[in-house]
């Protein structure tokens, strides 16, 4: 139903034309060669093991209080939700008695 229309590579017509190879004419100034760039003064950041260590019982530390949030939070809604429905079933209970003793 729909596909892509690749082009055609047109057909080669038999004339070819030489590229002409460029030449260098002496007496064109060279450009003048780049500085490199000089070596950064900050301090290059090793790794020990004691500190992977750290690093990854740091990780694990975040993760582990940004999951106990989550599931507190996806627990208080559910708590509300509960406790919204038990409402909605009192007060029916309750206007259904009402509307029976008139």
């Amino acid at each position: 139903m729909l596909r892509p229309k690749h082009p055609t590579m047109p057909q080669p017509t038999g004339l070819v034309t030489p590229q002409t190879p460029t030449t260098i004419t002496p007496g064109t100034p060279a450009l003048p060669p780049t500085p490199n760039a000089p070596a950064s003064t900050r301090p290059v950041v090793q790794l020990t093991p004691g500190s992977a260590i750290a690093l990854v019982g740091g990780g694990t530390a975040v993760v582990l209080v940004v999951g106990a949030v989550l599931v507190s939070m996806l627990l208080a809604v559910a708590v509300t939700g509960v406790s919204v429905a038990v409402c909605a079933v009192v007060l029916r209970s309750l206007l259904a008695s009402e509307a029976k003793r008139r």
